[in-house]
């Protein structure tokens, strides 16, 4: 019997601290752990459904290969036997952009494949790679390193010390914060709420945050860009800009004045569908607020102007006074893994460093654009992608035009899917390798620690022994493989020369070897995450600072180690070029043309947006029972108004159509929607899987509805909100 074993849950952004008791290898009891630090006892549905997770029949415990059109569970050197034979032809053919990769949202709660992928990456040298991050968050981290000189200085509202909250395309208490790592949502707010603070929720819909909220304004889909910009005219035009003492820090105040001066409340209230006095007021009070905090997120982000939608949210913190000081937005300090806390040269980032072969979209942080792949694999000519590498990835339903990248996976060459699950997209796997069960990896959060209200460092241990290979060690080998090396010598071996490879990255040739000394023989990421947490911001740097931090400390604390409130960092965080915060970066104000193009677009009769849903955020999170009971969640919500005019009634079918194929859905009459909006929600469709419980309530895809070349073109994420599309009657 082990009793109350220590783990960070592994299902959503808030990274909650779990007490899991086990006993005879089986889940008994999921409870929030209360010394946790940072979560303090909170834990949501998901994380209860971490035993169906694990005891899920349908996941995957043994490699499959395809013979003669069938997925057949073989042995782990079988498998790694066809990947060999048949994809290093490939390359060795076609070279090395023929083959791309695609990485799904799991990857990040997963220690070993965020630390690992980066060595198979480098070993293919494909310049094709694709990841969910144009799906929802480039926007916010292109801005983010235009502005700070860095993908990940991102600002996160720093929400237990604020009084003035405003959200825009956001719903918290449904995602549990999306790049602002926050645990506990509700409470937080009510507490806010509490001390006399004020939240205000701009969303076109309802949300369950906007339920909760001192004001709701109902925003027309699509238009946040025009408020933003009129909130930031407004201060600008009435003398209440307000840098404080980011004022000696600022580069481009004018230029920004110049892009959203032609954007006053009384231009864009039509536009906005809202009152231009009401929108003077939000300026003033954001302004007249002791400690506010402006936050924007994949409402604003999944949009034609998102990158814009994303600055203009940072530039309104700054305008305020709000960057960068208790109770604004203000950047984590992460103890590992994060550029911002290492010494170096400040040199910004690069854009457009190449292009998309087929439609010349950019790259942006290495990746390009995922709505770009399904056209990479169909296209003849040199660098076509003819092998696809996915890694906990399920594109065919997740991204836009979902029906034609499905038949473009269908004629791939060749296939491999690391995934616990067949599902739409690695169907088409000609081999699949099944990683473990969360409860079988240990587990430390090297990206979510970057966007976290509370600066901590936890470690939380594999609970349960597995027979199969972990994600790192997965990686390792496929990377060997690819080089034509040998996949079958020790891992020990393959393991130890990339750690040499890392420490040459990092350090001078003469402190490598005493510091491969002192990180020892311990396996996979634990010595990276050592590494990283002893050359951090708080680390003990090998001895140089005895009081510091190393990993041997951080696994010793039952729960995690509180390492204190986020802290102002400016300048010492950025990394731009000048030095300086680029209030007005040369990209964003290309823009200005097609902004002003946009501000008289008619409005549809119909238009549709996304939802969320706590227990239902992810496609995988539909084959597990716990989270997969109650009421239908694939529905159309419609205003009864609406429902009334097409002859509708509540769970009557309608057809939705749009750029792509239609969808049969039924209806949800809800008051939360103003006439003429619909709503449905992301990553439902399933077909032609063995995944059992989800195919009890398929649902229908929302993304089969829309055209994957619509996107922002600056990050190159995808338009899922705001669609115009028709409705009738089924």
């Amino acid at each position: 019997m082990t009793a109350g074993s220590y783990r960070i849950c592994p299902l959503c952004e808030a990274s909650c601290g779990l007490r899991i008791e086990l006993h005879d290898g089986r889940v008994q009891r999921i409870r929030g752990e209360p010394d946790d630090p940072f979560s303090r006892g909170y834990l949501c549905p998901k994380a209860l459904a971490l035993k169906d997770l694990h005891d899920d029949p349908d996941r995957l415990r043994q490699p499959l290969v395809k013979r003669q059109g069938r997925l057949v569970p073989v042995s782990w050197n079988e498998a790694y036997a066809e990947i060999e034979v048949r994809l290093l032809p490939i390359l060795r053919e076609h070279g090395p952009d023929a083959v791309a990769t695609v990485l799904g949202n799991p990857v990040v709660h997963r220690m070993g494949l965020l630390a690992y992928f980066p060595r198979l990456a480098r070993a293919l040298g494909t310049r094709n790679l694709f990841s969910a991050s144009t799906l929802d968050q480039m926007p916010k981290q292109l801005s983010s390193a235009l502005m700070f000189g860095h993908w990940f200085s991102v600002a996160v509202p720093d929400i237990d010390r604020s009084d003035f909250l405003l959200i825009l395309g956001g719903n918290p208490l449904a995602s549990n914060g999306s790049m602002w790592t926050v645990p506990d949502v509700r409470e937080r707010l009510r507490a806010l709420r509490q001390r006399g603070g004020r939240l205000v929720v701009v969303d076109p819909r309802h949300s369950e945050t906007a339920a909760i909220a001192d004001q709701h304004l109902a925003i027309r889909p699509g238009t946040d860009v025009f408020l933003l910009a009129a909130l930031c005219a407004t201060l600008f035009e009435e003398g209440r800009v307000q840098p404080g003492r980011l004022d000696e820090h600022l580069n481009g105040l004018e230029a920004l004045r110049d892009f959203v001066q032609p954007y006053a409340p009384e231009q864009v209230a039509a536009r906005c569908g809202l009152d231009a006095g009401a929108i003077r007021q939000l300026a003033r009070d954001l302004a007249a607020a002791p400690r506010a905090a402006v936050y924007g997120r994949i409402g604003t982000h999944t949009t034609r102007f998102g990158t814009v939608n994303a600055w203009l949210v940072d530039a309104l913190n700054v305008l305020t006074g709000n960057l960068d000081r208790e109770g604004g937005a203000m950047f984590p300090k992460a103890p590992a893994f994060a550029a911002n806390t290492l010494p170096g040269p400040a040199k910004g980032v690069r854009l457009g460093r190449r292009h998309s072969r087929v439609s010349g979209a950019l790259e942006v942080n290495g990746e390009l654009p995922i709505t770009c792949l399904r056209e990479e694999i169909q296209t003849p000519g040199p660098g076509q992608v003819r092998a696809l590498i996915s890694v906990a990835a399920n594109p065919a339903l997740s991204c836009p035009g979902g029906a034609a990248l499905d038949a473009a996976l269908g004629e791939l060459d060749f296939m491999l899917s690391l995934d616990i699950y067949v599902n739409e997209t690695t169907r088409h796997a000609d081999v699949i390798l099944p990683g473990r069960s969360a409860l079988e990896v240990a587990h430390y959060d090297i990206a979510f620690s970057q966007l976290s209200i509370r600066n901590h460092a936890r470690w939380s241990e594999a609970l349960l022994p597995s027979e199969q290979p972990d994600d790192w060690e997965q990686l390792l080998l496929l990377s060997a493989l690819v080089q034509g090396r040998d996949w079958r010598a020790p891992l020990a071996e393959l393991d130890d020369a990339m750690l040499d490879e890392e420490l040459a990255r990092h350090l001078p040739e003469e402190l490598r070897a005493p510091v491969r000394a002192a990180l020892g023989d311990r396996p996979g990421p634990q010595r990276l995450v050592d590494l990283g947490l002893r050359l951090g911001p708080y680390g003990d740097a090998f001895g140089r600072r005895p009081e510091g931090l190393n990993l041997a400390q951080v696994r010793a604390a039952p729960a995690g180690l509180d390492l204190g409130p986020l802290q102002p960092r400016i300048p010492e965080l950025l990394r731009t070029a000048s030095g300086r915060i680029e209030l007005a970066p040369a990209e964003c104000l290309a823009e200005r043309q097609a902004l002003a193009a946009a501000l008289d677009e008619p409005r549809p009769e119909w238009t549709l947006i996304g939802r969320r849903d706590l227990r239902s955020n992810n496609s995988w999170m539909h084959n597990l029972p716990l989270l997969a009971k109650g009421s239908e969640r694939c529905t159309l919500q419609m205003h009864p108004d609406d429902a009334r005019r097409l002859g509708l009634a509540e769970a009557d079918c309608a057809w939705i159509e749009g750029a792509g194929d239609p969808l049969r859905v039924p209806v949800e009459l809800s008051t939360t929607l103003r006439p003429g909006l619909v709503c449905l929600p992301h990553g439902w469709g399933h077909a032609g899987t063995p995944l059992r419980v989800a195919a009890q309530r398929p649902g229908v895809n929302f993304n089969a509805l829309l055209s994957d070349r619509e996107r922002d073109p600056l990050s190159g994420n995808a338009v899922l909100s705001g669609i115009t599309v028709r409705i009738r009657p089924a």
